[in-house]
């Protein structure tokens, strides 16, 4: 097993919240430690047009541009395990709590965002990032990484195992739609990087999918 991942999310995205928390798991048990790094799912689509996704996609990315501005300012402020708490209480307001719709009917982040602060224990202030686009360059920056490590052609989240070692692979995925728990957690994981550590290999997929299961 890898002795560290980069763990590359967007908050809103909601196949890589049920990942994070398989990736959580797995840390619970083994003690494997998680970098928090960032894709912008929004910076990702900046070359495509909005008018052809569907409804609600435009205003559900800039959130995650937003939300990712404070990821990025709480790491700055107060570290990575931070960043991994904010992670935790957006994901459970978005996707467990079902606050994703508000994002997704307004765009307005600000309740959610007040709300998961208090959370995280973090200080409010940090919500004045989410408007402040010099955060943005951070994102790129990690954005591109995380693209460079895979090909462009994929999404969130990109895992990295072992990070700046000889045996560092990066991998898409695993995109699952409940999380894994005890056991099967721990067999899974080692199965999944096993393949991303098989040379040569670029894709495992099926595009049949459950809907996602936050529990």
């Amino acid at each position: 097993m890898a002795e560290r991942i980069e763990f590359f999310f967007d908050p809103v995205c909601p196949w890589a919240w049920i990942t994070s928390r398989f990736a959580v798991e797995v840390s619970d048990q083994t003690g494997l430690p998680i970098d928090w790094r960032f894709i912008c799912l929004r910076m990702v689509n900046d070359v495509k047009d909005y008018s052809t996704f569907p409804p609600g996609y435009a205003n559900v990315h800039g959130a995650g541009r937003s939300f990712l501005r404070v990821a990025a300012a709480t790491r700055a402020e107060a570290g990575n395990d931070a960043v991994g708490r904010l992670y935790t209480a957006l994901g459970t307001a978005l996707h467990n709590d079902g606050r994703g719709a508000e994002v997704r009917e307004t765009g307005d982040v600000s309740a959610v965002l007040a709300d998961a602060l208090v959370t995280a224990g973090l200080p409010p202030t940090l919500a004045q990032a989410a408007d402040d686009e010099s955060f943005d360059a951070v994102l790129h920056e990690e954005t591109d990484l995380a693209l460079s490590r895979t090909g462009k052609d994929v999404g969130t989240p990109i895992i990295t195992y072992d990070p700046g070692t000889d045996h560092e692979q990066s991998f898409f995925g695993p995109v699952i739609s409940r999380i894994p728990r005890g056991d099967e957690a721990i067999e899974v994981w080692a199965a999944v990087e096993r393949l991303a550590r098989t040379p040569g290999l670029a894709e495992v997929k099926r595009s049949l999918r459950s809907r996602p299961q936050f529990d």
